[in-house]
């Protein structure tokens, strides 16, 4: 059985700035000790509300982007929607906040050992940790297509750093405020066929992740895929996030937060989720 990243720690970092990225919000934390050890795919777990809330449940967030800050060090990055009491309290902290820190946790992406050319795929926020992705891609020389959705625009993440580092941005929404109307398995068949594809990463809600997964199935191309499972702890204690996945001939429950979450999408019993 899997066990916690070797790489995690837990520390006290300070909120080092906070800012409005249309819908979303964009942290900066120093994390000493956390974001030396981070690849793309990993996320952290942060303890909210202060030392005298009721909130006893850490909030897990995939990490955006891990760097050193030439001022502060070595910091971390995350992308944080406003989804309940938890991240309410995270977003209206000010700069200098002290936070608990854990991290950093589960599996990160893995990635291809030659230049190949390789679909991005992100619903909503689920695109931040992408974007890092996409930069140790095309460190190793990989093309890399991104194809972004959301519900409607303001929902759209596609960072113009980001853009910097893919090949091709592609956006779609479903009301059609921004690129193309649709979603973006809509667009991804025609991607894959012209830019001869040989490798898809997805992060983002499970069902356009399961769509996903049936286009590449289909076609019989790899998918790295980064599960988006409600977590309590991160450190594989609660089973919270379990998900059904395939151990030979049989499913079995596997804590996302330890076995992923970034998985084999050919591992995923998606009927099972389904039910």
């Amino acid at each position: 059985m899997r066990q916690i990243n070797k790489a995690a720690r837990h520390t006290t970092g300070r909120l080092l700035s906070i800012r409005k990225v249309g819908t979303y919000f964009h942290l900066v934390l120093q994390a000493e000790g956390i974001a030396e050890g981070a690849k793309p795919g990993n996320f952290i777990a942060l303890s909210v509300g202060g030392d005298q809330s009721s909130m006893l449940l850490h909030r897990v967030f995939a990490i955006y982007r891990s760097r050193q800050d030439p001022s502060h060090g070595a910091v971390i990055e995350l992308i944080v929607a406003r989804s309940g009491k938890g991240s309410d309290w995270l977003v209206a902290q000010s700069e200098g906040t002290l936070l608990k820190i854990t991290g950093p946790l589960g599996t990160s992406f893995p990635l291809p050992a030659d230049p190949v050319n390789v679909a991005i795929v992100g619903g909503g926020y689920g695109a931040a940790p992408l974007f890092d992705l996409a930069d140790h891609l095309k460190a190793r020389g990989c093309r890399v297509d991104a194809i972004i959705g959301a519900a409607t625009s303001s929902k759209v993440f596609a960072p113009l750093e980001g853009k910097r580092t893919v090949n091709s941005v592609t956006v779609t929404t479903d009301d059609g405020s921004a690129g193309i109307q649709g979603r973006v398995t809509d667009v991804l068949p025609e991607i894959i066929t012209r830019q001869r594809i040989d490798l898809i990463y997805s992060c983002g809600p499970m069902a356009m992740l399961r769509a996903v997964d049936d286009i590449a199935r289909s076609l019989s191309i790899p998918h790295q895929v980064s599960v988006e499972e409600a977590m309590a702890c991160g450190v594989g204690i609660c089973m919270t996030c379990v998900l059904p996945m395939m151990r030979g001939d049989k499913v079995k429950m596997v804590r996302t937060c330890i076995e992923g979450p970034v998985i084999d999408g050919e591992e995923i019993a998606w009927d099972e989720v389904a039910r």
